[in-house]
């Protein structure tokens, strides 16, 4: 019985040792924008790291503090109260801290109608934040 234990407990402690994702959570201020040039510049629809935006896609702009605590391009977030996984693919001006902008296409009503609020945020980062 002992040696069997061993064949069960030593692979599930390789396993675990592993894994080195790490599960996040923060509360951030979320804010709303679109692809409007005078919400951005001349080029609305290309985000910071070169990504093109469009409607219906389910992207996120996060402030340069966040990118330190691993949300990082490509990056993968749920927020909490709204549905499904918006990835990470703008960064906001120098000036923001703790916060989000959530990109909702072209629809500048349903941007203004979110504002501005506290959500938290989940995503999974290999590194410590």
């Amino acid at each position: 019985m002992r040696r069997f234990s061993y064949f069960i407990i030593l692979p599930a402690i390789y396993f675990l040792s592993g894994c080195s994702d790490k599960t996040n959570s923060l509360e951030v201020t979320a804010s709303a924008y679109t692809s409007h040039p005078n919400e951005t510049d001349s080029t609305p629809s290309l985000a910071a790291w070169g990504d093109t935006l469009k409607p219906g896609m389910k992207a996120i702009a996060v402030s340069r503090d966040l990118i330190k605590k691993g949300l990082r391009p490509g990056v993968e977030v749920s927020i909490e109260g709204l549905e499904g996984k918006y990835k990470v693919l703008d960064k906001m001006n120098k000036r923001w801290r703790k916060k989000i902008d959530i990109y909702m296409g072209k629809d500048i009503n349903k941007a203004k109608d979110w504002g501005n609020r506290k959500v938290t945020i989940h995503w999974v980062s290999e590194e410590p934040s």
